[in-house]
C-alpha cells in the first residue's frame, strides 16, 4: 500500500489491480456491479472506473474517487466492503496493488505501480491536451456565449470560476477515463 502526504480533506482515489483468475472474470464483473451499487451509498464517493484487462489477460484496475481521506476510509472501514471482500477473494488469483492517489494522479499509471510502467510523460502532455483542447473550447463558448447575459456582468474572476468547475469536473469524471481507456494502447508503446 501506497501512502503519501496529503490532507484528510483533499480528494483521493483508491486504485486497487488485482489479477483475476481465469475462467472467473464473469463472477468478478457481477461483484464489481455491486462494489458499484455498495459505493454510491458512501457519503463523499464521487465516481467509480474500472480498467478491464486487454484479450488474454486477466489483470483488472477498480478506481474509487471520493471527495476526501475521511470518505475512503469510511468505505475501507464499511462491514460492506468486508463482507464484498470476502466474496471477491475466491476469484483472485493476485492482488497486485493497492494505492491511494491524492488528486487527478489516478489519470495516468502511477510510477510505483509494480506490474504497469507509466507512459512517458510527454505522451501524458499531448492526451491531456487534445483532451483539454475540445472541453476548454466548449465551456468557453458556453460561459462566453450562451450563458453571457446572466453571467456578462460577473467580473472576470467570478465569470472563471464555474467554467473552471465544469472543465475539472467533466475532465475528471467523464473525459480522462474514456481517452485514457481509448488511447491505452498507444500510451503503453
Amino acid at each position: 500500500m501506497q501512502f503519501q502526504a496529503h490532507s484528510p480533506a483533499d480528494p483521493i482515489s483508491l486504485v486497487i489491480r488485482r489479477r483475476i483468475r481465469p475462467g472467473r472474470e464473469a463472477e468478478y464483473e457481477a461483484l464489481l456491479a455491486e462494489a458499484n451499487t455498495l459505493l454510491a451509498g458512501i457519503p463523499g464517493h464521487r465516481g467509480t472506473g474500472v480498467i478491464r484487462p486487454a484479450p488474454g489477460e486477466h489483470d483488472y484496475t477498480l478506481v474509487a474517487r471520493f471527495d476526501s481521506l475521511t470518505s475512503a476510509a469510511a468505505w475501507e472501514l464499511s462491514p460492506e466492503r468486508a463482507a464484498w471482500l470476502s466474496r471477491v477473494t475466491p476469484l483472485v488469483d493476485e492482488q497486485l496493488s493497492f494505492e491511494k492517489q491524492p488528486g487527478l494522479d489516478f489519470w495516468f499509471t502511477p510510477p510505483a505501480a509494480p506490474s504497469l510502467r507509466q507512459p512517458p510523460r510527454w505522451k501524458m502532455a499531448l492526451l491531456t491536451l487534445a483532451a483539454l483542447y475540445p472541453v476548454s473550447l466548449g465551456t468557453g463558448w458556453l460561459f462566453g456565449t450562451a450563458l453571457s447575459p446572466w453571467l456578462g456582468h460577473w467580473p472576470m474572476p467570478l465569470r472563471a470560476l464555474p467554467q473552471m468547475v465544469v472543465v475539472v469536473v467533466s475532465m475528471t469524471y467523464l473525459v480522462m477515463p474514456a481517452v485514457t481507456r481509448w488511447a491505452a494502447g498507444w500510451l503503453r508503446r
